[in-house]
């Protein structure tokens, strides 16, 4: 059978978003500027020296879609509700970003693959294009609870209050899960990703 296109989001399911990422340049943004650049529409993390890049302002509860494009054997993540300069998925949390298919990430744990919460909560897996196809993803923060939609799949909906009771998965302290709000950054871990059409709404 052949697959129908999704269809394009409607003006209506766009409303109340604003864009983080002009599409020309890294204005907005703060942190490692230097492992980043701006290519075709897109904000690239580079190779090498790509470190965090954060957004200018602090977001709580919000909804974030956005699209990337993996290289083989890509590693970064989104940082959420992260305090700067530090290791967001501790002081924050972090949704990996990765290409699951990578022969050396075959014996990762379940909670280090994409889109999970970096040592909290695992992700479904098996919803990922093919590595250099776009892939649509959403995040969604609202209290304690967490969900990660990609391509359309839900891939993490979970109450990370409950997720990290009596501890966290991974056996690590999180502090941040209970904070309340911080910037969102691209954890860049040395590999090529690219991620374009950011935009952002924030949740009352």
């Amino acid at each position: 059978l052949a697959c129908a296109l999704a269809p394009t989001p409607s003006l209506a399911d766009e409303e109340g978003f604003t864009k983080i990422f002009n599409g020309t340049d890294l204005d907005g943004w703060q942190g490692g500027l230097d492992g980043y650049a701006v290519q075709d529409g897109a904000i690239i993390s580079k190779p090498k020296g790509s470190g965090n890049l954060y957004t200018k302002q602090e977001y709580g509860d919000f909804h974030l879609k956005f699209e990337f494009k993996l290289t083989p054997g890509a590693n970064n993540g989104i940082g959420i509700r992260t305090p700067l300069n530090v290791n967001a998925a501790y002081q924050g949390m972090e949704i990996q970003v990765l290409d699951d298919t990578a022969k050396k990430y075959a014996n990762l744990k379940p909670y280090q693959y994409h889109g999970s919460i970096y040592g909290v909560v695992p992700a479904k897996r098996g919803h990922l294009k093919p590595v250099g196809q776009w892939n649509r993803e959403e995040i969604i923060c609202r209290g304690k609870q967490v969900s990660v939609i990609l391509n359309g799949e839900t891939i993490v909906d979970a109450d990370i209050e409950q997720a990290s009771t009596p501890k966290t998965i991974d056996g690590a302290a999180h502090p941040g899960l209970k904070r309340e709000k911080g910037f969102i950054c691209f954890c860049g871990h040395g590999a090529r990703v690219e991620f374009r059409n950011l935009r952002i709404k924030e949740l009352k």
